[in-house]
């Protein structure tokens, strides 16, 4: 069996990610084998959508081959520059995709799972989506075009989740602007069935329902006043001065790598100011080049995915002892290494 698998029935063109194991963790060659199925269908005929989704009922995909990513940052080698240019590459393809793409966000839908569901025309969220950008949590900054859409979130919504790593509900996610409607998961067979015969608007307009209400947009007021500053430590002043979610906020917060959460926090505020996804991902790579050669990424990695001691020794240690020429590396120019290729 392959790690993706493509089919193309009744004019819909189906990608289905099939490492359940690894809940559908992206690898290289399913990003390159993803984006020549795309760019073929593009010009097909015979395929007037795309629908993308995961193998098994744990999620749709729970972001890279992490594992990978460690092993090359550990060794101080250069392949996640590659896997990383080929999946911003995607994610800018399928944002501008010229037929309907239609992503089911069912289950878990975290880091480059986000970048190949929540770019599409059409992003499908169940009662059991749980939609996230966990990167502070290894020492890495949203990427997949994250920062573009999290900027872009109602308020200070989208910075809440990016530094806190919260995991967003199906309704949360609508209300973020990172998926458009709802379908419960017991009626996704439905949903198959009138894609078979109608176009995406008609199908869904057939089976979505109204969501529940979003825990997040009930928050928004403390949301929006905590995270105002545009310095991580103001904004903790102001979480450890709230009430009990925004004290819970902080103290999720000062678990993630103080490096990370700078360098997030200021990519998210320059994203806000971009004119268009591709520049947020030409952004993002060079940081993601950066971090590949801190220690904080290895550390990270160490800690939650390898060791599994959640137990991370991260340098610097406190938010305050962060320089700002620090952060302003992530950001410095790559010269003839820059991202290409995401406009054609």
């Amino acid at each position: 069996m392959s790690d993706v698998e493509f089919l193309v029935h009744s004019g819909l063109g189906r990608i289905t990610l099939n490492r359940p194991k690894a809940l559908n963790a992206l690898t290289h060659g399913m990003v390159r084998d993803i984006a020549e199925h795309l760019e073929k269908w593009r010009a097909d005929p015979g395929v007037r959508a795309v629908v993308a989704e995961g193998a098994g009922e744990r999620g749709l995909c729970a972001g890279g081959d992490i594992r990978s990513i460690y092993e090359d940052a550990r060794s101080g080698g250069t392949a996640s520059w590659e896997f990383w240019a080929d999946e911003y590459r995607l994610n800018a393809l399928i944002g501008r995709y010229p037929k309907p793409y239609v992503a089911i966000m069912d289950g878990l839908v975290m880091g480059g799972g986000v970048g190949i569901s929540a770019h599409g025309s059409h992003r499908v969220v169940t009662d059991r989506s749980r939609v996230a950008m966990p990167e502070t949590g290894i020492g890495f900054v949203p990427d997949v075009g994250g920062t573009w859409l999290l900027s872009r979130a109602p308020g200070q919504l989208g910075t809440h989740a990016a530094l806190t790593t919260a995991q967003l509900s199906g309704a949360d996610a609508i209300h973020c602007g990172l998926a458009d409607r709802y379908v419960p998961a017991g009626r996704l067979p439905d949903l198959y069935d009138a894609l078979a015969t109608r176009t995406p608007d008609s199908a869904l307009d057939l089976v979505a329902e109204t969501p529940p209400p979003s825990p997040l947009a009930a928050a928004r007021e403390w949301i929006d006043h905590c995270y105002a500053p545009d310095t991580v430590e103001e904004i903790l002043v102001r979480l450890r001065d709230g009430g009990e979610a925004a004290v819970a906020a902080a103290k999720e917060i000062e678990g993630k790598s103080p490096t990370a959460l700078k360098v997030t926090l200021r990519a998210l505020r320059t994203a806000a100011a971009l004119p268009d996804l591709e520049s947020a991902l030409a952004q993002e790579y060079r940081i993601s080049r950066r971090a590949l050669s801190s220690a904080e990424l290895v550390e990270g990695i160490r800690a939650q995915i390898i060791d599994k001691d959640r137990s991370p020794r991260w340098s610097p240690s406190t938010v305050a002892e962060v320089t700002g020429e620090l952060v302003d590396s992530y950001f410095a120019d790559l010269g003839d290494a820059e991202l290409t290729g995401v406009r054609n």
